[in-house]
Parts: structure tokens; C-alpha cells; sequence
């Protein structure tokens, strides 16, 4: 070592050990700390839409996602070789900020349930999903129900295009 790099020691009576704190190099941090804390990560209102979309979809009770016409519409589309499969986020509208996220949801139930417990379910399922992946505040899951899906109704899609 140059003594221009080197640290003065100082002296200490005999018998007694030096300070350790003493000898600790200052260490210069380059970039500004922690490597994981530098920059920005934006999350768009789509990812958490398709998120929420899909955890809703998890919940027993759950027929289908979105008004009437918009899953006519989407089994439409779904039909037209080429085009994308079935929207994932039809139903779903997020409102993203930068640590927190509102969510609505329309969805269809099927008869019998009880649509109270449906929705606790849906709330709990999608909180819990966007949360865990995003790490956003999720401070509110509005739900509308906009139909009752009656055994004996026709699917506006076939069962195979939810999966």
C-alpha cells in the first residue's frame, strides 16, 4: 500500500486493544445504495387486470366475467380464425396508481349460490392475487352482478373456451 492509502493507526497503551471501529475504510457507494431500489417499475392497468381477471374466474359460483353483451361480443370475436382467444380481462376494470390499485368487476353467478358469499369470495381471491404479484395496495374490489346463469340457459360460449 502507498502511504497515501494507507490508514494511520493509532497508538494504544500496551495491554489495551484498539477500537476496531478505527480501522474501517469509508467505502464509497457508486449509483445511489442498494442495486434493487434503483429505478422505477410501472405496472400497467392491464396486468392487473388480467390478475384479477383470472383470480375471479378461480371462485366456485363464478359462471362467467363481463355484461351480456360483451361476452356476445367476445364469443364472437373468439369465433373469427386468427384473432386473439378469449379476453381474460373482459369484465374487469383496474385503476392503477403507483402503490395502490381500484378494481371493478361484473360478473355472471350460477343459480343457487348465494351471490353474498360469491363475492366475499371473489374480494378475498383477487385482493390476494393482485397484492401478492404486484405488491400494489389493493383498496377496493367493486362487484356488479349483472346475471344469474340458470341451469337450463345455453352457454353464450362453449365450456372448452373458459379454460
Amino acid at each position: 500500500m502507498s502511504d497515501s492509502t494507507q490508514r494511520q493507526r493509532p497508538e494504544t497503551p500496551e495491554g489495551e486493544q484498539p477500537d476496531p471501529q478505527q480501522f474501517r475504510k469509508s467505502v464509497t457507494r457508486r449509483g445511489g445504495g442498494d442495486p434493487a431500489s434503483r429505478g422505477r417499475t410501472t405496472i400497467s392497468d392491464g396486468v392487473v387486470e388480467k390478475i384479477a381477471g383470472l383470480a375471479a374466474r378461480d371462485v366456485p359460483g363464478v359462471h362467467a366475467m363481463g355484461s351480456g353483451i360483451s361476452r356476445t361480443f367476445g364469443a364472437m370475436r373468439d369465433r373469427v380464425p386468427g384473432t386473439a382467444s378469449k379476453s381474460v380481462t373482459r369484465g374487469v376494470k383496474a385503476e392503477v396508481g403507483e402503490v395502490q390499485t381500484a378494481l371493478d368487476l361484473e360478473i355472471v353467478v350460477n343459480y343457487g349460490v348465494s351471490i353474498s358469499d360469491v363475492a366475499r369470495g371473489v374480494r378475498e381471491n383477487v385482493v390476494a392475487a393482485v397484492e401478492r404479484m404486484t405488491g400494489l395496495e389493493v383498496v377496493e374490489v367493486n362487484i356488479v352482478v349483472s346475471d344469474v346463469k340458470l341451469p337450463d340457459e345455453e352457454d353464450e360460449e362453449p365450456e372448452s373456451r373458459l379454460q
